[in-house]
């Protein structure tokens, strides 16, 4: 399912490649930050150390073909990282991968995530057959809403206390984009 080479994708602006240990920095200058975990599941990084683990999680998910993550950059500048996004959560026997992401905030309100998604997306259906493609926000994550909606993404509700987080539980929406919508559009 997954590939020798990383697969490397290319928008208008973007270039979407694999990352490497040397985004360590770029990763923790901007999770470093609070409003960019404010909806994230990991606290906010205290030492580059917590950028180097979570590279590291990273590749180890993709080596064992259980996530991608595209590092996102300008074409410009392709060795800068300003945000990260891909598919876990891989359902094989349902056909459905969940999507994620993430971008530093001097980029947020450029189109860039619309950009680097709509990217993923054909290459999620296309390059994993899959199904069905998902998104998990926190219902007052507007920007995130957003993004999906304009992307094809569908709310179907709210779960309930659905994760536990930083020492509470959150609410989850869950969106979904079929293949057969994706195809008619």
């Amino acid at each position: 399912m997954f590939f020798k080479e990383f697969p490397t994708l290319q928008t208008d602006r973007l270039l979407l490649r694999a990352l490497h240990f040397t985004d360590a920095p770029a990763l923790f200058d901007y999770f470093s930050k609070d409003e960019v975990t404010a909806f994230y599941d990991l606290p906010t990084f205290q030492s580059i150390q917590e950028a180097h683990e979570l590279l590291l999680a990273w590749q180890e998910r993709y080596f064992n073909e259980d996530a991608i993550r595209w590092a996102i950059t300008l074409q410009e500048r392709p060795d800068h990282l300003i945000g990260t996004c891909g598919f876990h959560n891989f359902s094989i026997e349902n056909s459905r991968a969940e999507i994620g992401y993430e971008l530093h905030p001097d980029f947020w309100q450029t189109g860039i995530m619309t950009e680097a998604v709509r990217a993923i997306i054909p290459f999620g259906f296309q390059s994993f057959n899959l199904h069905r493609i998902e998104a998990f926000i926190d219902p007052i994550n507007i920007s995130s809403r957003k993004l999906l909606e304009k992307v094809g993404l569908q709310s179907e509700g709210v779960l309930r206390d659905y994760f536990y987080e930083k020492g509470k539980f959150v609410d989850a929406e869950i969106f979904s984009l079929l293949q057969r919508e994706y195809q008619s559009k």
